[in-house]
């Protein structure tokens, strides 16, 4: 086991050149939204660009797209037919990762039974790195063959239970077994998430310090999401991207809550990430 150190920052910040071109730095495709559930996505959008995307595109339903769009003018939102994902809009989906170097899926989708089905087929097509967060991960429960090596998976101690029937107790040394198991049934990098956050792929463990209590905040977890999809899309591997996210986001909590405390928002974590950058 290796503690994530701030030594991982320079590993993600990508060299750019004087000629790259728009989209060198990483495209991301965010799959997320709902009619009830308008914001999540947004915010793991708005995470991925701090953290040095070039482009990121949300692929949302009608309903939640444009209030998603409405956040940045810097987001691309893709508006997909329905008031929530369904299995009509797998193939609009497929034509849009093909010209993603990474995916998010998960953020705000909701729970529809017509939901699951389309992130089981959409996932059983993918073959593109891929971070599995939130409502997504909600839906793979029973589908966990869908996932491959080289993804993400950021559950937090439910969505843990969810996926492997273990309830984990606040002992590190539990989590960390646990999470290194779950790594080596799935072949995917788990970033397992909580006071001390632990990065296992089945063969290595990192654990991770950065982070307070008041980023239990809502949106949180998709800016974790975001910044992950952002290091996959540039090229890090699962691993590493893993690792990289959890420091970056929890150093960019900690730089917030100095300033906020408990009025600390998602989206004050989300600023902080350019100052925690320039560190590296």
């Amino acid at each position: 086991m290796k503690a994530v150190t701030s030594d991982i920052l320079a590993a993600a910040c990508r060299k750019r050149h004087q000629w790259d071109r728009k989209g060198d730095s990483g495209r991301v495709l965010i799959i997320g939204g709902s009619r009830r559930y308008k914001g999540a996505p947004a915010l793991a959008a708005l995470a991925a660009l701090r953290s040095g995307a070039d482009l990121v595109t949300v692929a949302a339903p009608e309903s939640a797209s444009d209030v998603i769009a409405s956040f940045s003018p810097n987001i691309i939102a893709e508006p997909l037919e329905g008031d929530f994902l369904n299995t009509g809009n797998t193939a609009a989906l497929e034509k849009l990762a093909e010209r993603a170097d990474a995916v998010l899926i998960g953020n705000g989708l909701g729970r529809m039974s017509e939901t699951a089905d389309a992130v089981h087929e959409f996932l059983a097509y993918l073959k593109k790195p891929c971070v599995v967060d939130a409502d997504a991960l909600h839906h793979i429960s029973d589908a966990k063959h869908l996932l491959r090596k080289g993804w993400i998976v950021t559950p937090h101690a439910g969505e843990f239970y969810n996926l492997s029937g273990v309830k984990l107790q606040k002992r590190l040394e539990q989590r960390i077994k646990e999470a290194s198991r779950l790594s080596r049934e799935f072949g995917a990098t788990v970033l397992l998430k909580g006071y001390k956050d632990v990065i296992a792929d089945g063969l290595r463990v990192r654990v991770n310090s950065t982070g307070n209590p008041f980023m239990t905040v809502g949106g949180t977890g998709d800016v974790l999401s975001g910044i992950a999809s952002a290091f996959l899309a540039m090229g890090m591997n699962s691993f590493d991207a893993a690792s990289a996210a959890a420091y970056l986001c929890g150093r960019a909590g900690d730089m917030a809550s100095e300033k906020y405390g408990q009025g600390l928002m998602a989206t004050d974590v989300i600023e902080a990430i350019p100052p925690v950058l320039s560190e590296a």
